[in-house]
């Protein structure tokens, strides 16, 4: 079993303070900021992470956890984020607050755990800045333990650590949806992490590779579950969203229609109207004509 102090390192360490706790099965800390500056950290374990940010705002930074997108997201209290056993963490930011959050440890071979969960065969999913409000009230309960120190009651440590775990084996049946893997399609976490790599790289879109090998697939599965889940093709689904994107900057007249095609990446006006008359029926101008 890892122990906390061997969990997230920061760079400078000068800058955290740390309160640990450990138990059966879980290690656990509170990492609280000391003072605003740019900072980094990483981890790669053997455990189970989970992440409960109780207060984090920054002005600039990255997270990145292995198998999603990289995040660049500002303000995320009350935000969850786990990283299955073996899976890089790790980022920097400018915190625009003091920092405050704690790391869950969790050994998924622990004598906590229930053998009738079978929480060491779960190929459990990573999350990025996730809500669950449930799981959410358990890591709250055991934060508050850890804050009491030498008070806190380890056997009802020990029991919230039983429901902490039954909850993420909870999510990970949900985020599976059997109905849906039966019909071929993406997991939940799959669909929203290749919508927000879409998303991001709309002006230099993606190659089918690079698409499935951020969601851990071959680009054949890859290709036929995008296809089941959104309804057409990635290549097909990527010129939809420019085009989606191009309307919105179309009906906001701030920018003429060759600029937008230099934004949004196509390789000139006539390779833009083409697509988009594809996608919308009309020209770009036709399109702008029609909103005024």
């Amino acid at each position: 079993m890892i122990e906390a102090q061997t969990g997230v390192v920061f760079s400078p360490e000068s800058i955290v303070r740390r309160q640990v706790a450990s138990w059966r099965g879980i290690s656990a800390e509170i990492v609280q900021l000391s003072r605003l500056e740019p900072f980094e950290y990483r981890l790669r374990a053997p455990c189970h992470l989970l992440i409960a940010s109780h207060r984090a705002e920054r002005r600039d930074g990255e997270t990145f956890v292995e198998g999603l997108p990289r995040s660049t997201r500002r303000e995320f209290s009350r935000r969850l984020t786990f990283v299955p056993a073996g899976g890089g963490f790790s980022g920097w930011q400018e915190p625009r607050a003091l920092t405050r959050v704690t790391y869950f440890y969790i050994d998924p071979l622990g004598p906590l755990i229930d053998p009738e969960l079978r929480f060491s065969e779960l190929e459990l999913a990573p999350r990025l800045f996730f809500e669950d409000a449930a799981l959410w009230a358990t890591a709250d309960k055991l934060t508050q333990e850890i804050e009491r120190s030498d008070k806190a009651d380890r056997y009802y440590a020990e029991a919230l650590s039983v429901v902490l775990v039954a909850e993420l084996a909870r999510l990970n049946r949900v985020e599976l949806d059997p109905e849906r893997q039966s019909r071929g399609g993406l997991a939940a976490w799959q669909q929203r992490a290749v919508e927000e790599q879409i998303e991001v790289n709309l002006t230099a879109p993606m190659s089918l590779i690079a698409l499935a090998e951020s969601v851990r697939l071959s680009p054949r599965h890859f290709a036929r579950a995008f296809k089941q889940s959104f309804g057409q093709p990635p290549h097909q689904y990527q010129l939809s969203r420019r085009v989606e994107r191009a309307k919105a900057l179309l009906g906001r007249g701030e920018m003429s229609v060759t600029e937008i095609a230099v934004a949004l990446g196509f390789s000139d006006t006539s390779a833009f109207s083409t697509t988009f008359r594809r996608f919308s029926g009309g020209t770009p101008r036709d399109y702008r004509r029609a909103l005024a």
